[in-house]
């Protein structure tokens, strides 16, 4: 019997240099070392070049393609081209995924999902977690702040391990709520 899997979400946020990627490859590793499926969606603001432009699969594309699909024994990958059309909603880019255990987006700052915001000082930038109610956790490199909104977990960064602890928890209990 295949046992169903849920669309669990959470976004990685925090503002560029923060370290999202980083703490995003420990987790991943770790959650992945523990037998979860995990998806990843990254979003970018910028243009995206996945392969060289003298390969077959991105001269089809430029020929006109919507979609090109490069598969082989190792991977399989889709390009698809949005000549103008808008970009596809967060809905839409889960649902072009296959089922995990857990599916982490890097960005999507501004998006209505639960989130973890990597926090660091030393970027310049204030953070994300006093003004929007769906950041649930802070990792960070700093203390935590005498004003910090009840609920939110205040994480070390410099901690992964415990970040991984306190995944694994926010992972049962949206399972238990589910």
């Amino acid at each position: 019997m295949q046992r169903e899997i849920e669309r669990t979400v959470l976004a990685v946020t925090g503002t560029s240099g923060s370290g999202k990627t980083t703490l995003l490859e420990w987790l991943i590793a770790g959650l992945a070392g523990q037998g979860l499926t995990v998806n990843v969606i990254k979003h970018s603001h910028h243009d995206l070049e996945l392969e060289p432009p003298h390969k077959d699969s991105s001269r089809l594309r430029r020929a006109g393609a919507a979609e090109v699909m490069v598969a082989s024994p190792f991977r399989v990958a889709i390009v698809r081209e949005l000549r103008g059309a808008p970009e596809p909603s967060l809905d839409e880019q889960l649902d072009r995924l296959a089922p995990a255990d857990l599916t982490l987006l890097e960005g999507f700052k501004s998006y209505p999902v639960a989130k973890l915001e990597v926090y660091r000082a030393a970027t310049g930038k204030a953070p994300l977690y006093p003004d929007d109610a769906r950041v649930i956790a802070v990792a960070s490199d700093q203390p935590a702040p005498a004003d910090l909104r009840a609920g939110v977990a205040w994480l070390d960064l410099n901690q992964p391990q415990a970040v991984l602890a306190w995944l694994g928890g926010y992972l049962k209990k949206v399972s238990a709520n589910a």
